[in-house]
C-alpha cells in the first residue's frame, strides 16, 4: 500500500501511520509533523485544507487516501466563527482534496474519509446502522456535507469510505483526557440523568478500523467506526469511576455545561446507540469490544 494521510499528528494519525509503510503526509505544518512523526513518513508535504487543493504531485504513486483532517468541535465555545472554521476545514477541506485527486495523473484506488456519529443527530434509543439517516442539527448538516464531498470521488473511479467515528479512547489525550481530572479528583459522574447512549471506540481499534476500511473492497460507501458495544453514560462513568478507584456519582447539569460550553454542550448530552453493522458483517474483529476492557488497557498500566 503506497498511502497518503491527512491529519497525521492528531490523536488517532501516528497510530495509523505505524500500520502503514512509509506513507505522505498533507499537513498545515511541516516543521512540526517533522518533529513529531519524521521518523513514521516517508515524505511531508505542506497544505493547508481550507484554502485550496494540495499539489497534485503529493498523489503520484498514491493507491491509498487517508483523510482525517478536520477543526476539532470540541476546543472552545461555538462562536458563529469557530463553527464555521469547524464547517470549512471539513466541507472544504475533503473538496480541495477531492480537487487534487481529480487533477492527479494517476489516481488512487480507495479514499477513507474521517466523519462522525454526529451524522445521526440526537436519536435517544434508536439502533443506528449505517443506513439510518442523518439528524438535523448543526453536527448532523455538517457531517452530510462533508461525506457528500468525499462522496464526489466516486465519480473518478475511486472507492470512498466514510468512517463515521465515535468518541475516541486511548491514552494520552483524546476525549478521556478531558474527562480524568475530575474523576480523580472525586468529582465524576453522570451527564444529567446518565442514560444517553455513547458510541465510543479504542484509538487502537480506530486506527485498526481506517486500515481495514482501506484494505477491503467490499466495504463502499458509510462505516460506522465504533466498538460494538455502546453503553449508556452512566455505564461509562461507573466503568470509568472503577477503572480509577474513585466515586462517580456526581451529576454534570445541563445547565452548568451550557455555562461552560455553549452549545457544544448539547452534543454531550445527544444519545446515539450507533452499530457497526458494516465493519461486523466484513469480518473486523474488535480488540476493545467491552468499555472496561478498553479503560483498562488504557489506565491500568498507569495506575
Amino acid at each position: 500500500m503506497q498511502a497518503l494521510v491527512t491529519g497525521a499528528t492528531g490523536f488517532v494519525g501516528p497510530r495509523l501511520l505505524r500500520m502503514l509503510d512509509r506513507p505522505v503526509v498533507l499537513t498545515r505544518n511541516p516543521e512540526r509533523a517533522r518533529a513529531a512523526i519524521g521518523h513514521l513518513v516517508g515524505g511531508i508535504v505542506a497544505w493547508d485544507p481550507a484554502k485550496g487543493p494540495p499539489p497534485a504531485s503529493a498523489l503520484e504513486g498514491i493507491d491509498t487516501v487517508f483523510h482525517l483532517a478536520g477543526e476539532s468541535v470540541a476546543e472552545g465555545r461555538w462562536t458563529v466563527a469557530q463553527k464555521q472554521r469547524i464547517r470549512d476545514s471539513r466541507v472544504l477541506g475533503t473538496r480541495h482534496l477531492v480537487q487534487a485527486i481529480r487533477q492527479a495523473s494517476s489516481r488512487p484506488a480507495v479514499l477513507v474519509s474521517a466523519s462522525a456519529v454526529g451524522y445521526y443527530g440526537n436519536r435517544g434509543d434508536d439502533e443506528l446502522t449505517e443506513s439510518a439517516p442523518a439528524g438535523n442539527d448543526f453536527l448532523a448538516e455538517v457531517c452530510a456535507a462533508w461525506e457528500e464531498e468525499a462522496l464526489a470521488a466516486r465519480t473518478l473511479g475511486v472507492r470512498v469510505v466514510t468512517a463515521r467515528t465515535g468518541i475516541v479512547l486511548g491514552a494520552g489525550g483524546g476525549a478521556l483526557g478531558k474527562m480524568l481530572l475530575p474523576f480523580k479528583l472525586g468529582a465524576g459522574g453522570p451527564l444529567g440523568n446518565g442514560k444517553q447512549w455513547m458510541p465510543w471506540v479504542h484509538v487502537t481499534d480506530l486506527a485498526r478500523l481506517y486500515h481495514h476500511a482501506a484494505t477491503t473492497s467490499a466495504i463502499d460507501g458509510p462505516m460506522n467506526a465504533v466498538a460494538p458495544n455502546p453503553v449508556r453514560n452512566s455505564e461509562f462513568t461507573r466503568a470509568l469511576g472503577r477503572q480509577l478507584h474513585r466515586p462517580a456519582f456526581l451529576p454534570a447539569p445541563y445547565f452548568g455545561l451550557r455555562l461552560a460550553f455553549g452549545e457544544f454542550a448539547q452534543v454531550l448530552f445527544d444519545s446515539q446507540r450507533v452499530i457497526p453493522k458494516v465493519a461486523l458483517e466484513s469480518g473486523f474483529t474488535f480488540q476493545y469490544p467491552e468499555i472496561a476492557l478498553a479503560l483498562r488497557e488504557i489506565l491500568a498500566p498507569a495506575a
